[in-house]
């Protein structure tokens, strides 16, 4: 955690501030960014989710013996924010980064001795690191890979501040630069799918262009992955609430906010059932059409934007056999409906067997469909993809169904996405649907969370330097 000077509750009054307080709505990653932000700040800090525990849409539960994610979450190196947050949780050492960025990818229509290619960086600068991994890689044709050369670097020279760019359709961006649909769909696809929850003709070209600029033409070890080794309750619950106790926050679960408005002498009154709350400050930290339901009028001037920002789902199929049949702690799959596959063992619990969780992003067509369907169409692409399950025994399948994971990451979202203040004073916006210029990832949630914070401080007359040098810090 960091050792940075916090200012508790009779520091401010001692030091001839009168106490300010705050509320925060909604205990995801956001919110909880957001507290433990105004909190080192000095502020006095209520956290209302009504969910059970924290962590929004990044959470745990239980499943037998089985301690299970709702979905696989990763990070990179470039998620700066994310990073700091895990810091802030003394949390790092659980969710660690690789030392240099390796994704097999495994073709199940390969030919024998060419289904397992592999992206990787060397210790080259930009963009010399991906070239022995482009020239190596056996799912695209030699002018397929020269070609995706010069996407990259076209790509690379695009300005993310041009407002144009939000218009644009990045699967026709591709095809402009004479991508194919084997190279869309075996390398840009393949990052971009998990990354931004879209196909590349239904994503935005600016936050297509963010994430690769970022993560793999910006620094050679941006793109280096990392991921919880233990469940994400552990990271976003139970650490992120010791961390807000630790600074006094006062967090209350199970618990659902009905209304929020602005009192005659300034102050706001945050109602719960039972309860009224009065604060200095409001962060609302939750899903944009809740943010819709809870703005007071003229807060936002035109709150029915909020409601055009559409949603995308992510489903995840969890397999456990009675043995092991990955070697490798994560692999990518082309030519298969099956995208990504973890190895989820260790972190579960389990003490036999081997349990695999797959991540299957923009599954609006398969996201309703039953647990028997999936099942007839997932265990044998795993066949196919892995040998070592040809007769292994299936101990248990099922799903996690998250129907509005993500928003959609649309041409034209940008223009949609508030940023962290509003015109209602001390009142202010988190969340990864906000304005932080990435997709919705946990970076971008944290990113939200950070900004509230800010703009929450300057609305208090709080100096915000405390919160600024801890996120420069960072990143």
């Amino acid at each position: 955690m960091s050792d940075a000077t916090r200012l508790a509750g009779p520091d401010a009054e001692a030091s001839g501030r009168p106490e300010r307080a705050a509320v925060v709505v909604g205990g995801g990653l956001a919110g909880v960014t957001a507290a433990l932000a105004l909190a080192d700040a000095g502020v006095r800090v209520t956290l209302l989710e009504g969910r059970p525990r924290l962590g929004g849409l990044a959470f745990s539960f239980q499943r037998g013996a089985l301690t299970v994610d709702n979905g696989q979450h990763v990070y990179l190196r470039c998620c700066t924010a994310y990073r700091w947050f895990l810091d802030r949780i003394d949390a790092a050492s659980l969710a660690p980064l690789q030392d240099r960025l390796d994704v097999p990818v495994l073709d199940a229509e390969g030919k024998p001795g060419r289904r397992l290619g592999r992206i990787g960086r060397t210790a080259l600068p930009v963009p010399l690191h991906l070239a022995k991994s482009l020239a190596t890689y056996p799912h695209l044709s030699l002018a397929e890979r020269a070609r995706v050369g010069r996407a990259a670097l076209a790509l690379k020279g695009l300005d993310l501040a041009d407002p144009a760019l939000d218009a644009q359709n990045f699967g026709s961006w591709l095809a402009a630069h004479g991508q194919s649909a084997r190279a869309v769909e075996a390398l840009w696809d393949l990052v971009g799918v998990a990354t931004l929850n879209a196909v590349a003709g239904d994503s935005s070209l600016g936050l297509a262009a963010m994430v690769f600029k970022t993560g793999l033409l910006s620094d050679p070890g941006a793109a280096d992955i990392g991921w919880a080794r233990v469940p994400l309750g552990e990271l976003h619950d139970r650490l992120a609430r010791k961390a807000l106790d630790s600074v006094g926050v006062r967090t209350e679960v199970r618990t659902r906010v009905t209304s929020i408005s602005l009192s005659e002498n300034g102050r706001w009154s945050v109602q719960v059932p039972g309860e009224t709350l009065h604060a200095d400050a409001v962060v609302l930290a939750v899903p944009q059409r809740e943010a819709h339901e809870l703005l007071p009028e003229g807060a936002l001037d035109a709150p029915e934007r909020l409601l055009e920002i559409g949603t995308a789902p992510i489903l995840n199929v969890h397999v456990v056999y009675d043995r092991k049949v990955l070697s490798r702690p994560f692999f990518a799959a082309l030519g298969s409906p099956v995208q990504w596959v973890f190895d989820r063992t260790e972190a579960s619990g389990l003490s036999e067997g081997q349990y695999l969780a797959l991540s299957q992003s923009a599954a609006q067509d398969e996201i309703d469909e039953p647990v028997s369907v999936l099942r007839e169409r997932y265990l044998p692409e795993l066949e196919r993809l892995l040998p070592a399950t040809r007769g292994a025994q299936v101990k248990d399948f099922f799903v996690t169904r998250e129907r509005t994971a993500t928003f959609a990451p649309t041409p034209g979202v940008g223009r949609l996405r508030p940023g962290a203040r509003t015109k209602a004073p001390g009142l202010c916006l988190a969340g990864a649907w906000t304005a932080t210029r990435w997709p919705a990832t946990m970076e971008s949630a944290v990113r939200s969370g950070v900004s509230a914070a800010g703009a929450a401080l300057n609305a208090l007359g709080r100096p915000r330097d405390h919160l600024l040098e801890l996120f420069e810090e960072a990143a």
